[in-house]
């Protein structure tokens, strides 16, 4: 029988806010000692009351117009009781029944949109790292700002839940709402997975595969999940309810605990916390900070940029806006230029925190245009481009030290040829050229760049040895 997948996926974005939610604590604990991002808020000492971070609720703001999505001027925070040792208040604080973030889509680069039914606020839990026979608990993630993107079940299939997750991250990185570091867990999936057979009118029963940090983990996840669900409808059997965890080095979930229901949770209004009420001129304020989305460099670049090449770049927040500054006669050049470049580097990523001036860029290319450089010079002064002593300097400058200037004084070029042309060992290739054999004009240019220490340009010593030879 054949079978109709539906997803939906819900994904915990941590903002980059400079303090906690509730708590006047360093919100980036990447790289630092485990419980030292801490304070009697975190860990729920008695008395000890939270306290709102106002630019959460700016980066809520922006992380909404990011999915297009209608911004609440009333929310509120609710209690979500359950007890863990990674959640030292024994209830997490978060938005329940009044979200901050009401319905929007999200566009992929195919032009499905996938709606999103809300998206709210909340305090992330503490982190368990488990050993053979203990575990330990880390605090410092307590009360990290999250917002959690619950999408509607409009994916269909692997592929998309993979392009979904990856559009996510672009518009939250773009919007500047977080790091979006996945290795340390500041974009995490829950994807919901159920099938039913072809026509039915009804979803099947989903299983939620919890806490996946990549999006290939995601397709991977899905595709796991189809197959052994259908496995199980081809049986007769049912598929059970249930939260299932994923690992990547097997490619297989398997069951952890029965899948909670919010009645389970016991949601109460958080009493310790007031309403949020956004003024619409807060909104609007808020909304207009919002830069280009990936939707608008694809509106800008589609027509000059090959898709693919595109899509590469749409990796780099940064890299965009720096090439939405180049002069447009350059644009495919520059873009080139980063993919055959500088993203096959090995340290590509260091290289795109401090990128070079647009000035830099734009004469670079320009100088390539003019035949200035070769294609292979073009490659290495761009390189030498990213180094902090070449910062602000002038690309000719850098060229002309590093002795890649082509020569293209023609005068020049041909006293360097008539110089090749006396040689006797160039004598033969003549003499087959004329005979007709086109082939040895690469050996006659290669000696007039050897004479020349490299510096000729090809396609003019090439012309120069054609109008000789005839």
């Amino acid at each position: 029988m054949k079978y109709i997948p539906t997803i939906g996926i819900e994904c915990h974005v941590q903002l980059a806010t400079k303090t906690k939610l509730f708590s006047e604590v360093d919100n980036d604990a990447r790289g630092k000692e485990p419980n030292s991002c801490v304070s009697p808020v975190d860990y729920a000492l008695p008395g000890m009351l939270p306290r709102l971070n106002g630019e959460a609720i700016k980066f809520a703001v922006l992380a909404g117009r990011a999915m297009n999505c209608e911004i609440n001027a009333y929310s509120r925070f609710d209690r979500k009781h359950y007890f863990y040792p990674d959640s030292p208040k024994g209830y997490q604080i978060t938005q329940f029944y009044h979200p901050i973030i009401g319905e929007g889509y999200v566009e992929l680069p195919s032009g499905t949109k996938i709606r999103i039914e809300h998206a709210h606020l909340e305090g992330d839990a503490g982190k368990l790292t488990h050993f053979d026979t203990y575990s330990l608990v880390d605090l410092n993630r307590v009360d990290t700002p999250l917002i959690e993107i619950v999408s509607m079940p409009d994916i269909h299939s692997a592929k998309d839940a993979h392009d979904y997750c990856k559009e996510l991250w672009r518009l939250m990185t773009f919007a500047g709402v977080s790091y979006g570091d996945l290795y340390n867990g500041n974009m995490r999936f829950d994807v919901n997975v159920s099938l039913a057979p072809e026509g039915a009118t009804e979803l099947g029963t989903r299983a939620e595969v919890k806490n996946l940090n990549s999006f290939r983990s995601v397709e991977r996840a899905v595709e796991y999940e189809i197959a052994r669900q259908s496995k199980i409808l081809d049986a007769g059997e049912k598929v059970v309810q249930e939260t299932r965890g994923w690992n990547d080095n097997t490619g297989k979930t398997t069951g952890q605990r029965s899948k909670e229901e919010a009645k389970d949770y016991r949601y109460m209004p958080e009493p310790d916390l007031p309403p949020i009420n956004l003024t619409a001129e807060f909104i609007e304020t808020e909304s207009a900070k919002l830069p280009l989305m990936p939707t608008d460099y694809r509106k800008k670049f589609g027509g000059v940029l090959k898709a693919e090449i595109l899509e590469v770049l749409l990796d780099y927040a940064e890299l965009m806006k720096k090439l939405a500054e180049i002069d447009e006669k350059y644009v495919v050049a520059i873009a080139n230029l980063f993919t055959s470049v500088l993203l096959a580097e090995e340290k590509s990523a260091e290289y795109l925190n401090d990128l070079p001036a647009t000035k830099q860029l734009n004469d670079l290319a320009e100088m390539n245009e003019k035949k200035e450089l070769s294609s292979t010079a073009t490659k290495e002064v761009f390189l030498r481009l990213f180094d902090p002593q070449m910062k602000g300097r002038d690309t000719k400058v850098i060229a002309k030290e590093l002795g890649l200037i082509q020569e293209n004084d023609l005068g020049a070029l041909e006293a360097i040829v008539d110089t090749v042309l006396a040689k006797p060992e160039t004598q033969k290739a003549q003499a087959d050229f004329r005979a007709g054999e086109e082939k040895v004009i690469g050996f006659l240019v290669g000696q007039v760049m050897k004479e020349s220490h490299g510096k000729a340009n090809p396609s003019a010593v090439q012309e120069i040895l054609r109008k000789k030879l005839a």
